[in-house]
């Protein structure tokens, strides 16, 4: 698969973030969070708290990380890597804008998610 439509430029604002679900080649699907970060950067992000069930679109962007509101876990929106009380990394997807539209690359990925 490539790139497809995740949103709009006009739908997240710098400091926030949106959640989509995309699917990738084989079919399965990814619950991406698309996130301004504080500087009006783009990143994509898989959008559970490696920890637990929640949100991290619905999370403080500071500093280029997102925070999990459920216990504070911290992940960086470039590497994926956490902070504790989670230990593993989320998945971060290639992103890209055309226009006024939000890619994302869900078959793309910094580490093996399979």
């Amino acid at each position: 698969m490539s790139f497809q439509r995740a949103c709009g430029i006009n739908d997240v604002e710098p400091g926030s973030g949106t959640s989509v679900t995309l699917t990738d080649a084989a079919g399965k699907a990814h619950i991406v969070g698309v996130i301004r970060d504080e500087n009006g950067g783009w990143h994509a992000i898989s959008d559970l708290c490696t920890h637990g069930d929640v949100l991290l679109s619905e999370g403080d962007v500071e500093d280029g990380c997102v925070e999990c509101w459920g216990h504070s876990a911290r992940f960086n929106l470039v590497t994926g890597a956490a902070t504790l009380p989670a230990s593993e990394p989320a998945t971060v997807y290639q992103l890209s804008i055309e226009g006024e539209d939000v890619l994302v690359d869900v078959d793309s990925t910094t580490k093996d998610n399979k």
